[in-house]
């Protein structure tokens, strides 16, 4: 299995936006395309109170490379990303990781 760990570092004031476009449009074309969220996190205590950070979770590098193309291409998501961001633009950058668990990780 592998994990994916992707933090959205919003332009300030923006992660409200950023958050209702997972909860209305992101969650629903992450289930058309197979994609499989593990879990989404705000940030409580730390450096950023403008960052989503949240983990994907991969059989393979080949699985993901193909779904995510699907994802990033399909134009229902490029109309959508468009629409919410007619406001102003609401990721200032992302980071993301692939990570591998480790031989005595509860997360296998």
């Amino acid at each position: 299995m592998i994990y994916e760990s992707r933090t959205y570092r919003c332009v300030p004031g923006r992660l409200p936006a950023l958050l209702k476009r997972f909860e209305t449009v992101t969650l629903k074309l992450f289930d058309k395309h197979g994609i499989r969220p593990a879990g989404f996190f705000t940030t409580l205590v730390g450096a950023s109170n403008q960052e989503l950070t949240y983990f994907l979770l991969w059989e393979s590098l080949a699985e993901r490379d193909q779904k995510w193309t699907a994802f990033v291409t399909d134009p229902e998501w490029l109309t959508a990303r468009a629409k919410s961001e007619e406001d102003g633009q609401i990721v200032e950058n992302i980071a993301n990781q692939l990570l591998t668990p480790t031989a005595f990780s509860a997360m296998k």
